[in-house]
């Protein structure tokens, strides 16, 4: 089966759902929310607000979240910090930005939150148009979303209890209408689709 979806899917859950979105307040999040929250019950969480505190960066505190969070039926991340500079000044520093928060961050909330997540509920993790059409100075982002892309592929293969994961991708957000980046993330958690990436824009 093609991994990429462009707009094609099958309605699963048309029910309000219990959505945890983790970074809310960043630039994804602050797009997507409030347009899920027309149909879905929204738990918000950041680092630095929400309704719970999380650093995804942290295993701990990944695993204390789910634990005071019941009944999710869907979590999606659009959090995760990576660096975007020339490939001559890259340093493991740089490139452990994107691995160790974006990438390994999201990956753990998969790894964790599948012993939480309700029966058939999903995860929609968020790479990037530089995981598979990289530009110049776009490394230390390229190998962080490259591998959240892969990481979903594999993760899917896997899933219990029903539960399903896939990947939005989507380009410069300044470019993307924000009904156009929604539907991105409803298709993910409201379709069938489990194990693929979802291009916006690109």
């Amino acid at each position: 089966m093609d991994p990429v979806v462009l707009y094609n899917f099958t309605l699963l859950n048309l029910k309000k759902m219990k959505v945890l979105v983790i970074g809310a307040s960043g630039a994804i999040g602050k797009i997507i929310t409030p347009l899920l929250a027309e149909k879905h019950e929204i738990i918000t969480a950041g680092r630095n607000s929400g309704d719970i505190r999380v650093d995804i960066s942290s295993a701990a505190s990944i695993e204390n979240m789910f634990k005071t969070t019941a009944n999710v039926d869907a979590c999606i991340c659009t959090a995760g910090d990576s660096y975007a500079g020339e490939l001559f000044s890259m340093t493991e520093e740089k490139l452990n930005l994107g691995i160790k928060n974006k990438l390994l961050g999201q990956a753990n909330l998969v790894c964790i939150g599948q012993h939480y997540l309700n029966d058939n509920g999903s995860f929609t993790l968020t790479s990037g148009k530089m995981g598979d059409k990289p530009a110049k100075n776009a490394a230390g982002k390229a190998i962080a979303n490259g591998g959240i892309n892969s990481f979903v592929l594999a993760a899917s293969l896997e899933m219990p209890r029903g539960i399903r994961v896939n990947v939005v991708s989507p380009a410069r957000i300044s470019d993307i209408p924000a009904n156009d980046l929604a539907e991105g993330y409803k298709r993910s958690i409201e379709g069938t689709a489990n194990g693929e990436l979802i291009k916006i824009n690109y």
